[in-house]
């Protein structure tokens, strides 16, 4: 028996795992040094409860590492049904706070089914894009059904509003598409019809405050102590890091409240500032170690399927952390999109949970059977 849990523990893949763990665990001591000292609003203890959300997230991936990956494509559909559901359920009963109607409450449990919908698509995505040959390019006539799929819940997503995941599960579709590869002219129609959609979506599509992020990314200076607060206090925060950091817990921005959300959309501002520029760039190698190692099971497995959905669950970790970390640094506008493993939330560290498993299986079965 002992020789059996030898071998297997050999084979096992845990290189996912870990590097979830990693990320996390720089995560977890950045929360608490964010919200240790902000206990008159109730926010020193968060990084409990996101030790017990990553505990089950880890439960999570390592019960979905077991599962076959064939698996997944048999119920990709149902999980893009189930996960569509959820979100048009917080459309007719969804609990408002900080003016969207994006939460499910039930009971005690408190969910995001947007955050679960990405999972959704790229299972979604997946299996369609299996159906079609992988050695063909795609036109423009083959993305018209794929492109409802994502548009429903996009859509849906933006009413509520929640322009920032809206926007990132085309970001995620646009990744998948690319990667199965299209046809130049497909290319161009796709860059028209993108540029077309943004100009419309700016004059009628964005409500007003959504405008003045665009303005505040610009000029954030124009409005100081309204819309450009936030971007103006990252930066600072940022910038006062300098090489190598003011040290654990002895960020000024989040102990005088300076940076509000500190614990979700800004973490990485928090972080900069204690640990600086070299502490940045470890964080940052230690995401593209994990997306590197994504990639390489992407091209290392012989179903396509298994690989487009890699694809797919890395292009959801890619997009978080690169948009995260651009729009606190003044790169790109401010949109609620979380850091990955990082900020808090119990429904995105499920979904990045079920991402890793998912991983773990297709790489656990190209050891075991191959």
């Amino acid at each position: 028996m002992s020789q059996r849990l030898l071998e297997f523990l050999k084979r096992y893949d845990f290189s996912f795992i870990g590097s979830m763990s990693a990320i996390f665990l720089v995560g977890i001591l950045n929360l608490y040094s964010a919200t240790h000292s902000q206990s008159h609003e109730g926010l020193d203890s968060l990084y409990k409860s996101q030790l017990i959300w990553f505990g089950v997230a880890v439960g999570v991936a390592v019960a979905i590492s077991f599962l076959n990956p064939k698996t997944f494509e048999r119920f990709s559909y149902v999980g893009y049904i189930v996960t569509l559901f959820l979100v048009f359920l917080v459309m007719l009963m969804g609990k408002v706070g900080m003016g969207a109607q994006r939460w499910l409450v039930l009971g005690p449990i408190r969910m995001q089914p947007s955050e679960f919908m990405k999972m959704g698509l790229v299972l979604a995505m997946s299996r369609f894009f299996t159906r079609v040959s992988p050695e063909k390019e795609l036109g423009f006539k083959d993305l018209i059904f794929p492109g409802i799929i994502v548009m429903v819940p996009a859509i849906m997503v933006i009413a509520q509003p929640d322009l920032g995941t809206g926007m990132l599960l085309l970001f995620i579709f646009s990744m998948m598409i690319f990667y199965k590869r299209l046809k130049w002219n497909t290319i161009a129609t796709l860059g028209i019809i993108a540029l077309v959609s943004g100009v419309l979506m700016y004059n009628f599509g964005l409500k007003e405050y959504q405008r003045k992020r665009i303005h505040t990314f610009i000029d954030p200076y124009q409005d100081a102590k309204g819309s450009g607060y936030n971007a103006i206090q990252s930066e600072i925060a940022i910038g006062s890091g300098r090489l190598f950091g003011k040290g654990f817990k002895n960020s000024s921005q989040a102990s005088l409240n300076y940076l509000p959300e500190n614990h979700t959309d800004f973490v990485f501002a928090i972080f900069n500032e204690e640990h600086g520029f070299f502490g940045s760039v470890f964080l940052i190698i230690l995401y593209i170690v994990f997306f590197m190692r994504l990639i390489w099971l992407a091209t290392s497995v012989q179903r396509f399927y298994d690989s487009i959905l890699v694809i797919g669950i890395m292009s959801i970790f890619f997009w978080h952390a690169f948009i995260n970390m651009a729009m606190v640094s003044g790169l790109l506008p401010i949109v609620g999109i979380p850091l990955p493993l990082m900020s808090y939330g119990g429904s995105s560290m499920l979904t990045f949970g079920v991402g890793v498993g998912m991983a773990t299986s297709i790489s656990n079965t190209r050891n075991f059977f191959n």
